[in-house]
């Protein structure tokens, strides 16, 4: 048998660096994709797996990523959207996107999308790290997505989360027939890199050395991540659903508005410019 192959983002350190570790212990060959060149080498090199580097403030970065993996992998089995971040002050990235919303999750939605064909052929499982603030903060406006009306960076949080979870039910619901299942997950409270670039005074919480003291070690979000990656769709976890230790739990209310998915899917493949059969 062929060794399955997972591409996991946001590996060049916490949750996505330990799910690496413990799928490559696995057998699985493993595409390490992180912001920090530095990082993802020594990561890939550490996992036996290949190293890319791309930023997702930048779609270009992302539409090159899909590209090469689409090239070199016409099949892959998982695809970890894993990269994330928490930021401060409201910034725009040269797509014209809030930050928050862009990298947390129009970059991923995008990447999906551009993957769609290794994705079916695999019959692969798609994972999203998303977060228990989709439910505490989150309150998605399609019509202020930017959150420019009364920015606060916990709302941008929580709203990009939420996408996540909608992005996961919706794909479940389009690729689902094709074979593709989704799932997204929280992670719980950890001490990783999450806000190393924000402004904001979550900051401190993450930086502090009492981290370790408050927070779970990163490591436990990667065993979550690694074992819906490596898991049965429908016997070890529920396709399309949002999951809490271990299992399938009620998130927002907006997360199970199916009109609201189907039109956040098209807002969002608007935004990162997809058309043809890359919007499906």
């Amino acid at each position: 048998m062929s060794r399955r192959t997972a591409v996991v983002t946001g590996a060049s350190s916490g949750i996505g660096a330990a799910a690496a570790r413990l799928l490559a212990r696995d057998g699985w060959r493993v595409v390490v994709v992180g912001r920090d060149p530095g990082r993802t080498r020594a990561v890939a090199a550490e996992v036996g797996g290949e190293a890319e580097v791309a930023d997702f403030a930048r779609l270009d970065d992302v539409r090159a990523l899909a590209a090469g993996l689409a090239a070199r992998h016409p099949r892959i089995d998982v695809l970890a959207n894993n990269a994330g971040g928490v930021f401060g002050r409201p910034r725009w990235t040269a797509d014209g996107h809030e930050t928050t919303l862009q990298v947390n999750h129009l970059a991923p939605f995008l990447l999906t999308a551009l993957l769609r064909g290794p994705l079916v052929a695999g019959r692969a499982t798609v994972v999203a790290t998303s977060s228990a603030a989709a439910r505490m903060a989150g309150v998605l406006d399609l019509g202020d997505l930017d959150n420019t009306r009364r920015y606060s960076a916990t709302k941008a949080y929580g709203d990009s989360k939420l996408a996540q979870v909608l992005h996961t039910r919706e794909l479940q619901r389009r690729l689902g027939p094709q074979g593709v299942s989704a799932a997204a997950f929280h992670p719980g409270v950890l001490a990783t890199r999450l806000a190393r670039g924000s402004t904001s005074p979550l900051r401190l919480a993450y930086r502090t050395p009492l981290r370790w003291l408050a927070m779970g070690r990163p490591a436990a979000g990667g065993a979550e991540l690694a074992r819906i990656a490596a898991g049965t769709p429908g016997v070890d976890w529920e396709p399309g659903e949002y999951h809490e230790r271990g299992v399938a739990v009620r998130d927002s209310p907006q997360a199970y508005d199916d009109d609201l998915a189907v039109a956040l899917w098209e807002a969002s493949a608007d935004r990162v410019g997809l058309t043809g059969a890359d919007r499906c």
